[in-house]
């Protein structure tokens, strides 16, 4: 078992940090292009939107499956793979002729990241000891926040400006050099195989916890995406420019980093409580979002508290997935993996729905319920969600 401390491993965990940032930015690249894509392409801007469920239930049904197919592969030319694979995905997208091979671009997409974050959580937690599993993997997810900071925005803006082609072009060129900072850069680990798997004496404790936190995860996804999918749509409709949305989710993004600063300093701590109070600010938020449409002013603050909050869930449900000990940190990864995608994959469907049918003013009510349900099974399931990390 590896004593290196997060300043030991902190070459490694900033290469993880740069991949999870082309990852996530290539998972939610169309939230901020969708009226951009859809008039490209020739779509409404609902169908369009199904840019983010295809790649999400991708996601979802492929994560477990490959990942337990490849638990004897060596890490790092694996993760290597899943950066290349993003690149053609993104190169595929920049040139489409239509949404049809958009979709196929999306979908290849779907496929790298499927194993792309059930390694990369599993990787930073083997980089380092286990009490400082917590810290690792929110460093580690700082670069998937800076996803939402800088890529999306900032690729929004671009596709703004110049077409929405040329943002996933840029975005394919990232990639590409991000490969190379992984080839050259990451250490490799060593990983037994199957190791973790039914090794603890309350392994079936284990796998019970982790069910709960896995599926409070999805719902969780689920209420966000309901929402963030169509983020832009929110904006517009509040009487905000559409040269404005990129530039409102660059400072969305940015607040996110309070959320994950949270989780740094809370999750080997206090994990209970950080979880708990997390989702009631995102519940709350959302509520004013939905009271206070079309009121810019309103929507900008609710929606501005809600993406600062939603920063500390990915590093705190990743890592209560691993101290759940109900599965080998791979196999916890790709769970949480496969669980968060199905989550977004739902949320787009259902805020595809909504925005079809009752329309914008639902949405924010729509996610805020799937939080509070979230919020309940962890008010209730404490085993799953302890006050002592620990346990």
């Amino acid at each position: 078992m590896t004593h290196r401390t997060v300043r030991d491993a902190a070459a490694g965990i900033t290469v993880l940090a740069v991949a999870n940032f082309v990852a996530i930015t290539t998972e939610v690249l169309p939230v901020g292009l969708l009226p951009q894509l859809a008039g490209g392409l020739g779509v409404p801007e609902s169908t369009a939107g199904l840019l983010v469920s295809v790649y999400a239930f991708v996601v979802a049904a492929c994560a477990v499956p490959l990942t337990l197919a490849t638990r004897r592969l060596a890490r790092k030319p694996l993760l290597l793979t899943t950066v290349v694979v993003y690149t053609a995905a993104n190169l595929l997208a920049a040139v489409a002729p239509s949404f049809g091979v958009v979709v196929a671009a999306r979908t290849l997409g779907g496929l790298g990241h499927a194993l792309f974050f059930s390694v990369s959580i599993a990787y930073a937690a083997r980089l380092v000891s286990p009490l400082y599993t917590g810290r690792a993997v929110t460093l580690v997810t700082t670069g998937g926040t800076f996803g939402f900071v800088l890529g999306v925005p900032l690729s929004t803006s671009l596709g703004a400006a110049v077409g929405w082609r040329w943002s996933f072009a840029v975005l394919a060129g990232v990639c590409a050099l991000t490969a190379v900072l992984v080839a050259r850069l990451l250490p490799p680990v060593e990983v037994a195989p199957g190791a973790g798997e039914g090794a603890s004496s309350d392994a079936r404790g284990g796998r019970s916890r982790l069910g709960v936190v896995v599926g409070t995860n999805t719902l969780l996804f689920v209420g966000q995406y309901t929402v963030y999918t169509f983020i832009s749509l929110l904006l517009l409709a509040t009487g905000l420019g559409e040269a404005a949305v990129g530039p409102t989710l660059l400072v969305f993004g940015a607040l996110g980093i309070l959320g994950l600063w949270a989780a740094g300093r809370y999750l080997d701590r206090r994990p209970r409580t950080l979880t708990l109070a997390t989702i009631a600010v995102m519940v709350l938020a959302l509520a004013a979002v939905a009271l206070g449409l079309p009121h810019q002013g309103v929507v900008l603050v609710g929606a501005a508290v809600w993406l600062a909050a939603f920063g500390a869930v990915p590093a705190a449900f990743q890592t209560l997935a691993l101290r759940a000990r109900g599965a080998s940190a791979d196999v916890a990864g790709a769970f949480v993996n496969a669980t968060s995608n199905l989550g977004i994959g739902l949320g787009a469907a259902v805020g595809s729905v909504v925005v079809a049918g009752p329309g914008l003013a639902t949405l924010a009510w729509t996610g805020a319920s799937a939080m509070a349900l979230a919020g309940a099974v962890v008010v209730v399931a404490r085993q799953a969600f302890p006050h002592d990390p620990a346990r």
